[in-house]
């Protein structure tokens, strides 16, 4: 099916209207590790308290089990929104974060220079300035452990 008939999993991801809410946390749990790597996402389970742990949780459940589980967009898609947003309100760990997910999610650092030449129109020259120098220091970090995407996480 195709156009407004469209339902279920071709739609909605993860999120069904009999899903369980453990069952969209583990959808999205699944893509969040997928995407941001399993060592960056046990670090911040590991890190979870009792003021954090409600946080945690809804991050997993409605951005990435919500969200991210959604087929509407591809990944890569999804990654250049993504960075869009963390360059448009200044979250600099969080575009660092979103950089080396963007790699493991198939753009290009060519791509990945494109979305941040974009931003410099819509979101401000400086910010752009600043999101380039945060890529070119995922980058460097990346080229100097000689790591693969998979293994980025660790380090940046």
């Amino acid at each position: 099916m195709t156009g407004p008939e469209r339902t279920g999993l071709e739609r909605h991801g993860v999120v069904q209207p009999d899903a369980t809410s453990q069952e969209i946390y583990d959808g999205g749990m699944v893509v969040r590790r997928e995407v941001l790597g399993t060592a960056h996402v046990d670090r911040a389970n590991a890190n979870k308290d009792p003021f954090t742990e409600d946080f945690q949780d809804m991050i997993t459940r409605i951005a990435w089990g919500g969200i991210w589980t959604r087929p509407g967009l591809t990944r890569q898609m999804r990654s250049a929104v993504t960075i869009t947003a963390m360059v448009a309100h200044g979250h600099w760990e969080e575009l660092a974060m979103h950089i080396r997910a963007a790699i493991t999610n198939g753009l290009s650092r060519d791509e990945i220079k494109e979305i941040l030449l974009q931003t410099a129109i819509y979101c401000g020259v400086p910010s752009a300035n600043t999101a380039f120098k945060t890529a070119q220091q995922v980058f460097r970090s990346m080229d100097d452990a000689g790591m693969d995407n998979t293994e980025m996480d660790k380090t940046v």
